[in-house]
């Protein structure tokens, strides 16, 4: 496992989860370019961009769970970056784009698809919703950087 910081996966759906790996993403001020919603909550300029990290979803694998990148709905799976610890506000930069971290992600019972039981266990660790400063391309691999301490994820 690679110990830099950055994008595990970047995934996309026609609504609903999971969604799906891509090799490559267009990101946009609205999100993901083609990457749907099934509940217009979602489609909001400051929930553009779902993020989870990785280590979180191997710990909910340990528990049981059999999730892989874009299970729960994310748009963007992170290593090595902890971005469930980080502050609303927080800018990081993905390679060429730029998010700024909103809120954190709420369950939603769309996770009963996946077990009953997983709403509850990922709540306080179930990811962060951003808005997007800077439009671009997005592969995985990018290196993710913390804008706002001007110094590489630690």
């Amino acid at each position: 496992m690679s110990d830099y910081p950055h994008v595990m996966a970047v995934c996309l759906s026609d609504g609903g989860i999971p969604k799906l790996p891509q090799e490559s993403v267009r990101v946009t001020a609205a999100g993901i370019a083609g990457d749907e919603h099934e509940h217009l909550k979602h489609a909001k300029a400051i929930r553009a961009i779902s993020l989870f990290d990785e280590e979180i979803m191997l710990q909910l694998c340990e528990e049981g769970y059999r999730l892989a990148p874009g299970s729960i709905g994310e748009n963007i799976t992170l290593r090595n970056v902890h971005v469930q610890k980080m502050q609303s506000g927080t800018l990081l930069q993905l390679g060429e784009i730029v998010i700024k971290l909103e809120e954190p992600r709420k369950p939603c019972f769309v996770l009963d698809a996946i077990d009953e039981k997983l709403k509850e266990e990922i709540v306080g660790r179930c990811g962060y919703m951003a808005s997007v400063v800077k439009e671009g391309t997005l592969t995985p691999g990018v290196t993710v950087t913390d804008v706002t301490e001007q110094h590489p994820v630690r």
